[in-house]
């Protein structure tokens, strides 16, 4: 236990110490609170025909998760590959051989800092956007939006732990990006409104995370489960990635 202690607090300190890391945190709390305010700025001055139905007071107020994820994706990059590009994988391994407790510890301390952000950045990114709705807001008592926002820091994490399992794998930090950037930012959302890709792209983890945001059926998501079943892709996706990547480090030379 002792020494499981001190090597949390090693990764701890090497994930809070590094600029780089600690500013692709920032940038998401950044985008995604100031879209959401700014897109719910924009839609409460449009009639329901211009918004192309109903309002979702909820939803609307995640519109900058899209972009905000992606700087969670590049949290889960840059934790794991900043190691390898710099060669301290080794001194890390070399100090505790043991590649189970190494990941252990790596995923917690990562973990304990993106769901702090994740929280935060969705419970500002609510409120703060329910403030330029107005009357056409919504309660965090209502139903489905205390779930909503607890899920939407939920996805967040999610998605660096994703990323993390995935750089595990690729163990290099541009293969990393190239491969989850554009897919997340491009090629998912091309997937999702093709007709021929549109029900297995509904199961991708970014679609499957946005949908665990929806409070009602105003946001018309047409998918063949609801938030509670897009919380479990999303955490099975989690859980491949991660098994990926550990079995990866576990075999491979550092």
């Amino acid at each position: 236990m002792a020494h499981l202690t001190r090597v949390l607090k090693s990764e701890w300190t090497k994930v809070t110490t590094v600029r780089s890391t600690l500013w692709t945190l920032v940038l998401a709390f950044f985008l995604t609170v100031s879209i959401g305010i700014a897109f719910s700025a924009l839609l409460k001055n449009l009639s329901n025909e211009e918004r192309g139905g109903p309002l979702d007071p909820t939803y609307v107020s995640f519109s900058g998760m899209s972009m905000g994820q992606l700087a969670m994706v590049a949290f889960g990059v840059l934790v794991v590959s900043g190691e390898y590009s710099t060669g301290m994988i080794r001194a890390s391994l070399g100090a505790v051989p043991q590649r189970g407790v190494f990941m252990a510890a790596k995923l917690v301390a990562c973990t304990a800092l993106a769901l702090l952000v994740g929280m935060v950045t969705s419970v500002a990114t609510f409120f703060g956007s329910q403030l330029v709705l107005g009357e056409e807001k919504a309660s965090i008592t209502d139903d489905g939006v205390l779930r909503a926002v607890v899920c939407g820091g939920l996805y967040m994490t999610l998605m660096a732990l994703f990323s993390m399992g995935v750089t595990w794998m690729l163990r290099s930090p541009l293969l990393a990006f190239s491969i989850l950037m554009p897919f997340f930012f491009i090629v998912s959302g091309i997937l999702g409104v093709v007709e021929a890709t549109r029900k297995i792209a509904q199961f991708l983890p970014d679609q499957a995370g946005m949908t665990m945001l929806a409070v009602n059926d105003l946001t018309d998501f047409d998918r063949a489960y609801g938030p509670g079943g897009a919380l479990l892709i999303m955490l099975a996706w989690v859980a491949a990635a991660l098994i990926g990547g550990y079995v990866m480090l576990k075999r491979r030379d550092a």
